[in-house]
């Protein structure tokens, strides 16, 4: 899932359409067979794989935690607010996105979303910063690098999270439109291009040469960059967990290649092991929803057969995807049952339930205990923790850096968000938070010496 802009509230507003089930998957072979684990040694400190479990200097690593969508954005007292109340709620992991994506900063490229919004973070105010850009004069893509209002603010992030021994699950980059992502990407290449419904929405990205010769480059970029706090590339930062290809990266699976190979099995297997090819410490996963049975999307176990693919992922929100908290559950024992047939981890990577629900914080805690006591799943990660945010500063970075943060992130109308707020309204807010933090704390307590690994 991607932060939307908010939007007048109304019962469950519609995040997406699915691909339609048009046709069967190609009976092609699998991509090879399950790689061996990505083993990880006692002393390492990267996190690494054993069998359907993750491993962290010779003790079994549990994933609990949360996504939020702003740190690349967000002042860094905001930053630090985030982060702190997830490792204090008990959160081993917090995933992310690197965003965002523009036209041309100078407006010669059209941009396709208000990147320089005035508003609080948590509702996509970003004051002007950007990731990726389109370099008109050279007829190609700019990155920008500034820690200011670019890349260089994950610097911080990164370091923030290593200060306080939590890892980062970071996606590459993004499927969605609200900060640009691949569609803003695509833009670039094909100036009649409509960012929310173009027919070539779920191939072009994924097929076309230049955009795959774009995002090896973007991939290189980010992986060799050198944290100006750490000293290190990122490719050798321990707070990093894992990184995700893309965050739900919906390419057709039942179109081809001219070798015959489904459309995202071959993006999924070559990106991947592009990504292996410069960065050997970190896990690699797809960053998907993990859907079974249609046949636009590639099936979980076919994900996992890709031998550089280190975990599957799966992404859930029953009030898009029309089941019931109780199908939820089996999903997550299906899940489960396909990871151990892989020999591979599965993570819950997305969830959430509307708080409009008067039993949000029942259905979480029916999810966060299954996942415990099932033996193949190796964690979750809940859309998503909100922290208090400066309210639409007029002041630009990097002066705002520092300042207080001073109130709750108000809701995007999902009704998904959790925070530390005993005040919050609805009153699920808080009830949903403490039960996903005492989840978290019990989950995690396995990765503590002395703690047996199932209790």
């Amino acid at each position: 899932m991607s932060p939307a802009h908010r939007e007048p509230s109304s019962a469950f507003p519609r995040r997406r359409t699915l691909l339609k089930a048009s046709a069967a998957v190609p009976a092609a072979a699998l991509l090879g067979s399950a790689a061996p684990a990505h083993a990880a040694g006692r002393q390492s400190p990267f996190v690494g794989t054993d069998g359907t479990g993750f491993t962290y200097q010779g003790r079994p690593f549990a994933v609990a935690g949360f996504n939020n969508h702003y740190l690349g954005w967000g002042t860094r007292a905001e930053v630090d607010d985030v982060l702190e109340t997830a490792k204090r709620a008990g959160a081993s992991v917090v995933r992310t996105i690197l965003h965002s994506v523009i036209g041309s900063p100078d407006g010669s490229v059209p941009s396709t979303w208000n990147w320089q919004s005035t508003a609080d973070a948590s509702n996509m105010g970003m004051h002007g910063t950007y990731l990726l850009s389109w370099d008109a004069a050279r007829g190609t893509w700019a990155f920008n690098d500034s820690t200011v209002n670019g890349l260089g603010r994950w610097d911080y992030v990164i370091w923030k999270a290593e200060r306080l021994g939590l890892k980062l699950d970071i996606a590459l980059i993004d499927f969605w439109q609200w900060a640009g992502g691949i569609q803003q990407v695509c833009r670039w290449f094909l100036p009649d291009y409509n960012v929310s419904n173009d027919p070539r929405r779920y191939t072009f990205f994924f097929a076309d040469e230049r955009t795959r010769a774009f995002y090896r480059d973007w991939v290189a970029h980010v992986l060799n960059r050198r944290n100006s706090l750490t000293g290190r590339a990122y490719k050798d930062e321990p707070a990093i967990f894992a990184w995700d290809l893309m965050n739900e990266p919906e390419a057709d699976n039942t179109k081809t290649m001219p070798d015959g190979r489904p459309l995202s099995e071959d993006w999924i297997s070559r990106m991947s092991a592009y990504v292996k090819s410069i960065d050997a410490n970190h896990l690699v996963c797809v960053g998907g929803e993990g859907f079974y049975d249609r046949s636009s999307f590639v099936d979980p176990a076919r994900e996992l057969a890709i031998p550089t693919i280190d975990f599957g992922t799966w992404h859930t929100y029953p009030d898009y995807h029309g089941i019931t908290p109780a199908q939820v559950v089996d999903l997550i024992h299906r899940h489960g049952e396909t990871a151990r047939q892989a020999g591979k981890p599965v993570v819950l990577q997305e969830f959430s339930y509307s708080a409009l629900h008067e039993g949000q914080p029942a259905a979480l805690r029916s999810w966060v205990d299954a996942i415990a006591a099932d033996r193949s799943s190796a964690g979750w990660l809940y859309w998503r923790l909100v922290g208090r945010v400066t309210p639409a500063p007029t002041r630009a970075f990097p002066e705002a850096e520092n300042d207080l943060p001073t109130e709750f992130a108000p809701d995007n109308g999902e009704h998904f968000d959790v925070a530390a707020n005993p005040d919050a309204t609805p009153p699920a807010v808080w009830d949903s938070f403490q039960v996903l933090a005492g989840a978290a704390r019990q989950l995690t307590r396995r990765n503590q010496p002395g703690v047996p690994a199932r209790t």
